[in-house]
């Protein structure tokens, strides 16, 4: 493994690449040669069956699973692990993080600390940034959210859909390069789902870089530029979001996408 940095602004390139990536867990082939490029303020949904590999690719995203082997870039930070999958030393691998900011299904706010301070947390522990301006910048973006209301509430006293905007905000406080979204909605009830997905599409209006786990799928036609459906752990189908979800070309992208069509849940989705 190594990595290298960027000389200066590179306005031409993706600001994600990946390049054969594969990922195994023990005789599991979870990730079989992905590829892919993400265009500065691009936003990507990755689609398919559970265990196809989405959420692994998430965390080769930002190293919190390592592949072994491959080519990752966010911005003008890369890795390379064409030889090998060393874990890169420590202070690497959270500067490399730091240029993500992830939202998982399970929100993982820290119980004893309000939501103010759940988003400060990073900035002052991590970015060394004064508690006077982390606080300043932290009330800013739960305002951005809808929650500049709740600052001082603490999490066991917030609903699924404010817990998981107050992680949104947590991950924005970092002032992360690309966004990672992970079914960042499967585990809210459905009347909560539309306020999450409200802040989701203002960052895509924003020109924020994305990349979501989803089975929102009219949420993804309407958001995301691309569309990639994976199955088994390889690329199946990748094209603009509408002609994927509308008229897929690979029968087993239609299987999958069909059961949402019978469903009317497509809809649903974009109503919520």
């Amino acid at each position: 493994m190594s990595s290298q940095e960027g000389n200066g602004p590179v306005s031409d390139a993706p600001m994600i690449e990946l390049a054969h990536v594969k990922k195994s867990f023990g005789a599991v082939n979870v990730l079989k040669d992905i590829s892919l490029r993400v265009p500065r303020g691009g936003v990507v949904a990755l689609i398919g069956p559970s265990g196809s590999g989405k959420s692994t690719l998430l965390r080769c995203l930002n190293l919190l699973t390592i592949p072994e082997s491959g080519y990752i870039r966010v911005g003008q930070s890369a890795m390379d692990f064409t030889n090998g999958h060393k874990l890169p030393a420590d202070k690497e691998l959270a500067a490399f993080r730091a240029r993500t900011g992830m939202v998982f299904q399970n929100f993982n706010l820290f119980p004893h600390m309000s939501a103010i301070q759940n988003v400060m947390e990073g900035p002052v522990t991590v970015l060394k940034v004064a508690p006077e301006a982390a606080r300043v910048t932290a009330l800013a973006l739960l305002d951005k959210v809808g929650l500049k209301d709740k600052a001082d509430v603490a999490p066991d006293k917030l609903s699924g859909g404010q817990k998981q905007r107050v992680a949104i905000a947590r991950a924005l406080a970092m002032k992360p390069q690309v966004m990672l979204f992970d079914e960042a909605t499967s585990a809210l009830d459905p009347e909560l789902v539309g306020e999450v997905l409200a802040v989701v599409r203002q960052l895509a209006a924003e020109g924020m870089t994305m990349v979501l786990v989803t089975h929102e799928m009219a949420f993804a036609r309407e958001v995301a530029d691309t569309v990639v459906f994976m199955r088994d752990g390889v690329v199946v189908e990748e094209g603009p979001a509408r002609q994927v979800i509308d008229a897929p070309r690979q029968p087993s992208t239609r299987t999958f996408l069909s059961h949402f069509h019978n469903s009317g849940l497509t809809s649903a989705a974009v109503n919520g």
